[in-house]
């Protein structure tokens, strides 16, 4: 039980105030002049004042709460460096030993900085304070200990906003005196132009001491298809390293710093800079022939991607037409043939033919000059095809056969057809995947023709044989619709219909018209995502995941190579039967730059990952300090405390650990000292009942002050 006196006054406050003064005055006067009946006047106005302020006696029935300590593990990934897990785990014992002994605690102990996809980036362990308090009242919270190596990326300016007024200690792992090197990029570019290179600024920085300030160091340079580089710097130096890009996609180089003995880890010594190559605009030459229905659907899907330089030129007349129209309104600008395709035919990264016929326009050095262009300095391809490839005048019977994946038979079919992909296509980068390429299966189909698509039928297209190359598409009476080769260092394209416009005219519901020709074209011109033979590599963290396309049935295992130069064969399993897909992850111990090989029909197929720390704020600083978390403990009173063990008990076990006392204080103001740290004792307490009783009220209080007044004039009456 508690008790206590409330006050509910019958008059307002200043005017009772106003009485007391008046009445003290009143008393005083008569005291001064020495009146008779003095002190029971004064009796009287004190009984009347203490009926006007209405005392009521409070009576409340208390349940006492527990205090809170609340106690933040740092889990993060500089925690685990050297002996600390151990020290945590120490600590914790520790701790549970020493609260048990304290009545009336309650202890809440929160997991902060724990490593995973969604968490932000460094060690934010007063967010993970701020969590827990949602469900605790700040009345209750007698401190806060932080478990940690010192290393907090949020400590707040100000102890208001931490939201309770409680002392915050902190217990420090690791010991004093660490010292750690590691590779700081001050400067990385992220991305570049194919065939060029860019700078990387970086430098050395060393925590702690262990020598001079141009202490030599030594990096080492990796990039991808070239030797190791070794350069030679100081701790401090800002050094510049070049970043080829001899690719699209992602480009990586890796920098490592030789590790010295006594460093807390050599986990940050190494820096890995991923950035995108990006080509310049991609030049592409169309040559149309006859002008036909769907000549301008090459030119419109080319003309509308940013990162394509178009130059067209279209055979509105051939040669042998004659009549008489005078040569300067024959064409606005002349065909370039030598320029084109002999001086300047290498500056091209892919030319088209659509519906090209030779009719003399093209000297025969010239198709010789393409073939050549395909062959030996790889270049691409495409012929978009129709009746033309088929005729006597098809661009076959030139020199330009010998880079041709299908020769025609000289038979064009006429009749609707549905494309459809083939068993390779379903495989192949161009075709997979193509919307509506799944269709209700055709009743009639022959064995081995795919499922019926959901697309607009096409009503031409020249019979071919297929030499080489692979056909993913089949059309009328499944004849090879769409064949892909690689001729030498080049590739290859053979579309033999002429009406894929009749997709982009939305005929018969229409096609992908869009995806498939800017697939093809993308693949011709050797993107890397297009490529039907390909080794892929990604991490997350120290998960390695390898990913093989391909068009065989089977593959081989693929040969990985660690950074220490170790290696080991891993074996793809197949995501699903016939997708072309084989994928495997694996888990790495060592962080650093893994090379992943295997053999493709094309030769070795290479692909590079980084695996390690994703979180590179978190390693940039991991030797233990008591400077962070200093400023919020000397604002709460509490206190910072090294806990690895000195004397004997250090050299015994290297995760030996001294925990300061821990006392409950009620007002003291400085909550920690040298082997001591204080909780605050809150005093909370739960109301279950109150009962009031008024002390001076009603017909007793009325009697006594009758009385005194009674009495006061009796005794001056004498």
């Amino acid at each position: 039980m508690n008790w206590s006196i409330d006050f509910a006054p019958l008059l307002p406050p200043p005017l009772l105030w106003l009485l007391v003064v008046v009445a003290a005055a009143l008393v005083g006067l008569l005291l001064w002049r020495r009146s008779r009946g003095a002190w029971l006047r004064f009796a009287a106005l004190a009984a009347m004042l203490a009926a006007l302020f209405n005392p009521t006696l409070r009576e409340e029935e208390r349940e006492t709460l527990a205090n809170v300590a609340i106690v933040v593990l740092d889990e993060s990934t500089s925690q685990k460096l050297s002996a600390r897990p151990e020290q945590t785990a120490a600590i914790k014992i520790d701790l549970e030993a020493k609260f048990a002994k304290i009545p009336n605690l309650q202890i809440k102990w929160v997991t902060g900085a724990k490593p995973s996809d969604t968490a932000a980036a460094g060690t934010n362990l007063f967010a993970d304070l701020n969590a827990a308090l949602t469900d605790t009242a700040p009345d209750r919270i007698a401190g806060v200990l932080f478990v940690t190596d010192g290393q907090v990326h949020d400590v707040p300016k100000s102890a208001a906003s931490l939201g309770f007024e409680a002392p915050v200690h902190t217990l420090l792992t690791g010991a004093k005196g660490e010292f750690d090197r590691r590779i700081e990029i001050i400067e990385a570019p992220k991305y570049g132009l194919v065939g060029q290179s860019r700078a990387i600024q970086l430098a050395v920085r060393e925590t702690g001491k262990t020598g001079a300030a141009n202490t030599p160091v030594t990096l080492k340079v990796r990039r991808e298809g070239r030797p190791d580089e070794t350069i030679r710097s100081e701790i401090g130096r800002t050094n510049k390293v070049d970043m080829p890009f001899p690719h699209t996609g992602q480009n990586i180089v890796e920098i490592e710093l030789d590790p010295v003995p006594g460093e807390l880890t050599p986990a940050n010594n190494r820096a890995v800079i991923a950035a995108e190559g990006v080509r310049e605009n991609l030049r592409v030459l169309l040559v149309s022939g006859e002008p036909h229905a769907g000549e301008r659907t090459w030119r419109n899907l080319l003309k509308s991607d940013a990162a394509v330089d178009l130059v067209h030129f279209t055979i509105l007349r051939p040669p042998e037409k004659q009549d008489g129209t005078p040569i300067n309104q024959l064409s606005l600008i002349a065909f370039p043939t030598r320029e084109l395709f002999s001086e300047k035919i290498k500056e091209f990264d892919l030319i088209i033919l659509d519906r090209y016929e030779n009719k003399g326009i093209l000297q025969p050095q010239y198709y010789d000059n393409i073939a050549r262009y395909v062959d030996q300095h790889g270049g691409a391809l495409l012929i978009a095809a129709g009746d033309d490839y088929a005729g006597p005048f098809s661009i076959y019977k030139t020199m330009l056969a010998s880079v041709l994946p299908a020769s025609p038979s000289g038979r064009v079919i006429e009749t609707p057809f549905r494309a459809k992909i083939t068993a390779d296509g379903q495989k192949h980068p161009v075709t997979i995947g193509l919307p509506g390429s799944i269709g209700p299966q055709l009743a009639d189909a022959k064995a081995g023709a795919g499922p019926e698509p959901s697309w607009g039928r096409w009503f031409r297209q020249a019979e071919v044989r297929a030499d080489r190359g692979s056909v993913v598409m089949s059309g009328a009476e499944d004849r090879p619709l769409l064949i892909l080769d690689r001729k030498g260092k080049g590739r290859v394209a053979l579309l033999t219909s002429d009406h894929a416009w009749l997709w982009a005219r939305g005929f018969d519901g229409g096609g992908p018209h869009t995806d498939l020709l800017r697939r093809l074209s993308h693949w011709l011109m050797k993107e890397p995502d297009l490529e039907e033979e390909r080794l892929i590599a990604n991490s997350k963290g120290l998960k390695l995941t390898l990913e093989r396309r391909s068009m065989e049935d089977k593959i081989g295992t693929v040969k990985l190579l660690g950074p220490g130069g170790e290696t080991s064969d891993v074996k793809l399993d197949a995501t699903a039967a016939g997708s072309g897909i084989w994928r495997a992850t694996v888990d790495v111990k060592v962080p650093g730059l893994y090379k992943a090989e295997t053999a493709g029909p094309q030769g070795t197929l290479t692909a590079v990952a980084n695996a390690g720390v994703e979180d590179p704020r978190e390693m940039s600083e991991v030797t233990a300090t008591e400077d962070k978390m200093k400023p919020i403990a000397d604002t709460t009173g509490g206190g910072v405390f090294w806990t690895k063990a000195t004397g004997l008990l250090a050299s015994s076990s290297a995760s030996a650990i001294e925990v300061p006392r821990i006392s409950m204080m009620s007002n003291a103001k400085v909550m920690a000292g040298t082997g001591w740290l204080g909780l605050k004792d809150r005093e909370a307490f739960l109301t279950r009942g109150v009962k009031l009783t008024p002390m001076f009220t009603g017909l007793a209080a009325l009697s006594a002050l009758l009385a005194l007044i009674a009495l006061a004039w009796w005794r001056e009456g004498r």
